[in-house]
């Protein structure tokens, strides 16, 4: 029978940020962004029973009817965000590897400047950029930056919660849509009335969704959300043009009042690193800035970039260049983690042969295990130093 703690134990040493796992085709890998193809072709069966172990009967039910479920659960020691679906061939499976380094802002390589735009009270944050390029990492740095340095509410809400924190200094909750409440609406609803400072929206994709995270920011909240665009002014249109004609303009203003910054990255392989690093295009909502957002003449941020050098903002290219002169990198499988003092995590429970629980397998010496090549933690790094939720 497959055993899925092994393919993820492969996954780690191999580098990769992803696993996916098809019936009729051999496990794939994601390294360095491209796939890689490892063993035999997985049996139908295998597959289905893994999803049967994993899913609890309530999640069972509604995966049968709905055809695919997320969630996020540690195996073989790596916290893994976890897709099973339903395709052509049966049921399969898109795991992604989250890394156990803590994300900061210093171990991402993501630039400092960064840090001041979780030092506002109140306001809206926006990090973007297409799927794997590094969002939930940089988000999860800006959360653990708070953490650190300050003593505030914070209050994410996520589907599923991919990275865990330990508490420091901020009070941290979190809550997971359709287990701890049942969508990302009725949870922003809830969040204004539980004294938050900090609220963490995983992820903006439904206009009411939107709606609600403007309005938290316009109550005193610090607000970060994610979206999928290519630049700042896309995830910005993409906000407004979400929502009817007719209130557009309302919503241009209620953006451009509440807007702090909006980070717009992606990734870069550096063979001369072993490593990807993250490019970003930041921009800073000064008041040249509101007024293109109120205006809704989006076209116009590209010029308020280019010439928003001292007011903090970056285009792609002054970042590449910021990124060819760096010489101090940060390697994070090359750090030790402090022990985790905090309860393990249950295993997930998986279908195996008859071998050796995953813990109890001898640990492989750090000499045969390739440096990581992903930033990701993706976007999350917190396995030392963050204590999971229950699940």
């Amino acid at each position: 029978m497959m055993d899925l703690a092994a393919l993820v134990r492969l996954a780690e040493s191999s580098g990769a940020s992803d696993l996916h796992l098809e019936p009729g085709l051999p496990a794939a890998m994601r390294v360095r962004g491209a796939l890689r193809l490892s063993g035999e072709p997985l049996p139908a069966r295998d597959l289905l029973e893994t999803a049967r172990n994993l899913l609890p009967p309530d999640l069972w039910g509604e995966f049968q009817q709905r055809r695919s479920a997320d969630l996020s659960r540690t195996i073989a020691g790596v916290r893994c965000r976890i897709n099973i679906l339903h395709s052509a061939r049966g049921v399969g499976f898109a795991i992604r590897l989250l890394a156990s380094f803590q994300a900061t802002v210093e171990k991402l390589n993501l630039h400092p400047s960064l840090k001041k735009l979780v030092q506002n009270p109140h306001g809206l944050v926006l990090v973007s950029g297409p799927t794997g390029s590094g969002k939930s990492s940089t988000l999860a740095a800006l959360i653990q930056e708070i953490n650190l340095t300050e003593t505030r509410h914070i209050l994410t809400i996520e589907s599923p919660i991919e990275y865990t924190f330990r508490p420091r200094r901020a009070y941290i909750r979190q809550r997971e849509v359709g287990r701890d409440t049942p969508s990302f609406e009725q949870a922003l609803l809830d969040a204004l009335r539980e004294d938050p400072d900090v609220i963490m929206v995983g992820e903006m994709r439904e206009p009411e969704t939107m709606r609600l995270t403007l309005s938290a920011s316009e109550t005193g909240h610090l607000v970060l959300g994610t979206l999928h665009s290519a630049t700042c002014a896309e995830a910005l249109n993409r906000i407004v043009s979400a929502f009817p004609a007719e209130i557009q303009n309302s919503v241009s203003a209620q953006l451009a009042d509440c807007l702090v910054a909006v980070i717009s990255q992606r990734l870069r392989y550096r063979a001369d690193l072993n490593i990807r690093v993250p490019e970003c295009e930041i921009l800073i909502a000064t008041h040249a800035v509101r007024n293109f957002i109120r205006n809704r003449d989006f076209f116009k941020l590209a010029t308020a970039l280019e010439t928003g050098a001292d007011q903090g903002m970056w285009t792609y290219q002054r970042y590449q260049t910021w990124l060819d002169k760096r010489t101090n990198w940060s390697f994070p499988t090359q750090e030790a983690e402090p022990p985790d003092t905090e309860p393990a995590e249950a295993e997930a429970v998986v279908p195996t042969a008859a071998t050796p629980s995953p813990r109890a397998a001898p640990p492989t010496p750090a000499a045969t295990v390739p440096p990581r090549i992903e930033i990701e933690v993706e976007e999350s790094e917190f396995g030392k130093i963050l204590k999971p939720p229950g699940v």
